[in-house]
């Protein structure tokens, strides 16, 4: 039931344009595995092998991480309508922050929101596709804000503090490369 493919098609781009979020999942050698929802439109596939999404300043920074230390990374799209699908993007991850030379011709790519990290960008070696079948069927009520009203809330200088204090080191003690920004 699963089809494998060594970029992303325009009809499997169509579908990832449409979804309202996505999990990205990394991990290092050693240390917890991380899973994270995304969502607040900040996905765009830039290329049929090239992906990424705005990442922006939250809890922890586990992605940057594990990117830094070990670079895999899986993204999946799940489809909750009446049409089943799942769809996973596996590659090598990159970190992109604002100080970077690639961030300037990156970021009109992306929305913009308050609280931008930095980009996270995906080389795409496999792409795959399932059925979904067991993936129950919902309905989509709104996007939340909240995210981004703390943001404009803490401002400039306190998203630095911010990330200087949460957002250096992993939950495993790996550091982020924010420490160096």
């Amino acid at each position: 039931m699963a089809d494998f493919f060594d970029h992303i098609p325009d009809r499997l781009k169509t579908f990832i344009e449409a979804q309202p979020m996505f999990f990205v999942a990394t991990a290092c050698a050693t240390g917890r595995i991380n899973l994270s929802p995304k969502g607040l439109d900040t996905f765009r596939v830039l290329s049929p092998t090239s992906c990424g999404y705005l990442d922006l300043t939250g809890s922890g920074n586990e992605t940057a991480a594990h990117i830094r230390h070990d670079g895999r990374m899986t993204i999946m799209f799940n489809s909750f309508t009446r049409n089943a699908l799942i769809l996973r993007l596996y590659g090598g991850g990159r970190v992109v922050r604002p100080d970077d030379g690639d961030f300037a011709g990156l970021i009109p790519s992306f929305p913009d929101l308050p609280g931008a990290r930095q980009i996270i960008l995906m080389t795409v070696d496999s792409v795959q596709t399932s059925c979904g079948y067991a993936v129950p069927e919902m309905e989509l009520k709104s996007e939340r804000h909240v995210l981004e009203a703390w943001a404009e809330k803490k401002g400039a200088d306190g998203l630095k503090t911010y990330r200087r204090d949460n957002n250096a080191v992993s939950i495993d003690g790996f550091e982020t490369g924010l420490e160096e920004a």
